[in-house]
């Protein structure tokens, strides 16, 4: 059945109204290219005060709007449901509710949240996919007329689990001329160019989801050779160094918080030094007290990483070079962000670790671990899985030539995943409605960006809310409650202190019961309206 009909005849879900068919239609409509990076650092970027070369995207930036206060959900499969939803992933049964016994509220999304392209394919969208999936149920059932989809995560250069147009694909055999980031590129430009040769009279979705710079650290030696020694000084020197320069950027205003000495990988893996050798350390010592060792192996470490971002970027020139060719920058919106904080996880998976290989490569399972991802995370706190600043913090750039005049600017108003669909669905000509059967089901929390692409302005959501592995945080105004699972509330002010150095729990009690009892309703709402 014709997916248009069948959506109306059995519309079980979020449905659209068009206003106006024939405006909504309209060729003034915007193509969207939605890019992913994963456990991207919130200052990796070159135009978010990062040293690694991302000239692609620090052109976007400067062509179009950065964000400073811009959240994910601090981890990958949540915040991938939620930046195509506009629900927080409680909602739609994307993460675990607080409290929850074994994985509870982990599962399929309801029948009213449904993913943005089968939205927009009501709206006369052709939608595509490319790279990292990991939401529930496959692409095609979910709206894309083509897809790549790697579900391998532990292998860049042979993966075992891809697929296309969700047919499963033949595993990579060591040895042969692949790498995710570069195939993942290579499929998003050959649906760019049937597109343009086919479906030229459709504007298009296309969701590309690199792997990169998530674990295992495995680059191409060319890439980790023009960042071999660039480290060397460590962490807290380029923590610092970053923070400076985003500071002169006007994208921050504080310093970065001390690091946390005594804070290691969110999982503990015990057996992993023994694994990955004398070199490997599971704790942000200060970098003058490690042995020439250990500093040796970590900045190799830090340099595979940026090898890694340094080719994303240069996959994401491909793309738009595409995009120009077909005549399509200039009436595409770009959004570009990460789907949280640099990871300061160790661990050892996939195909082991070869300690004699060459760091990088296939045979090697390396992961950033929690001093350089303090680095990485500049000038913010903590990491991915937690929900302090650092883990929940993305860059997100919009670049839009035909509807964004004000060119290189920043926006300070705070905004979350839940906003990304809001803001595709209206600019598609549709308007966002919940209905389920009839019945109301819950409010979108996302508000559209639509009204930022013109100039800054106050904050649009009355609260933002979080909640991952029992990490939980709330943020009201400038205000943010926040506790590490098993920790005490911590009350920051992050108009002056968005590094959270300075907990105000003690001073304002008053503020943290108020904001604890909202972070509670929301939860209890959260967890009523999951499947």
């Amino acid at each position: 059945m014709n997916i248009r009909l069948c959506i109306a005849v059995v519309w079980a879900g979020m449905t659209l109204t068009a206003s106006a068919s024939e405006e909504a239609r309209a060729p003034t409509r915007p193509n969207f290219l939605v890019i992913l990076a994963d456990d991207l650092g919130y200052s990796d970027l070159g135009c978010y005060g990062g040293e690694i070369a991302t000239p692609q995207l620090d052109a976007l930036a400067a062509g179009g709007l950065r964000f400073s206060q811009f959240y994910n959900t601090a981890r990958c499969w949540p915040s991938r449901a939620v930046i195509l939803t506009g629900y927080y992933a409680q909602q739609v049964g994307r993460d675990v509710h607080y409290n929850a016994p074994g994985r509870g509220g982990l599962g399929r999304r309801p029948a009213w949240a449904r993913l943005a392209p089968v939205l927009l394919r009501t709206l006369g969208y052709r939608c595509y996919h490319s790279g990292k999936w990991h939401i529930d149920g496959k692409p095609l059932e979910n709206g894309f007329d083509h897809a790549y989809t790697l579900d391998d995560q532990d292998r860049f250069f042979a993966p075992r689990q891809h697929a296309r147009d969700d047919q499963p694909l033949p595993a990579v055999e060591a040895g042969e001329r692949y790498y995710a980031t570069t195939y993942i590129a290579d499929h998003a430009i050959a649906c760019l160019q049937e597109h343009a040769r086919d479906h030229a009279d459709q504007p298009f979705f296309h969701y590309l989801a690199f792997t990169s710079p998530h674990f295992p650290l495995h680059a191409i030696p060319e890439d980790i050779e023009r960042y071999r020694h660039r480290y060397e000084a460590g962490w807290d020197v380029l923590q610092a160094e970053r923070a400076a320069r985003l500071k002169e950027l006007g994208i921050t205003h504080h310093g970065p918080p001390p690091i946390e000495r005594d804070l290691g990988p969110p999982y503990d893996f015990p057996q992993n030094r023994d694994r990955l050798g004398p070199g490997e350390v599971l704790r942000p010592l200060p970098w003058d007290d490690l042995t020439p060792e250990q500093r040796t192996f970590q900045a190799t470490k830090m340099a595979i990483h940026a090898a890694m971002v340094d080719r994303m970027d240069r996959n994401i020139g491909r793309v738009l070079d595409q995009l120009k060719a077909m005549g399509a920058f200039d009436n595409t919106l770009i959004l570009f962000a990460s789907d949280n904080g640099a990871s300061a996880e160790i661990m050892v998976r996939g195909d082991g670790h070869d300690p004699q290989a060459p760091p990088g490569s296939g045979a090697t399972f390396l992961c950033l671990g929690p001093g350089f991802s303090s680095a990485a995370n500049s000038p913010l706190r903590r990491h991915k899985t937690w929900v302090h600043e650092g883990g929940i913090s993305t860059p997100l750039i919009m670049h839009w030539p035909a509807g964004i005049t004000d060119r290189g600017a920043v926006r300070h108003s705070p905004g979350h995943f839940i906003d990304v669909t809001p803001t595709l669905i209206e600019l598609a000509g549709g308007q966002m409605q919940t209905t389920r059967s009839g019945d109301a089901a819950p409010p979108v929390p996302g508000k559209s960006l639509v009204p930022l692409l013109t100039q800054d302005g106050p904050a649009r959501h009355s609260e933002l809310w979080w909640c991952h592995d029992d990490h939980r945080a709330i943020r009201v105004g400038d205000w943010k409650l926040v506790a590490a699972k098993g920790d005490p509330w911590e009350l920051y002010d992050l108009s002056t202190d968005r590094g959270e150095t300075h907990n105000l729990a003690a001073e304002h009690p008053d503020r943290v019961r108020e904001l604890e009892s909202l972070w509670l309703q929301r939860a209890d709402e959260f967890r009523r309206c999951s499947p």
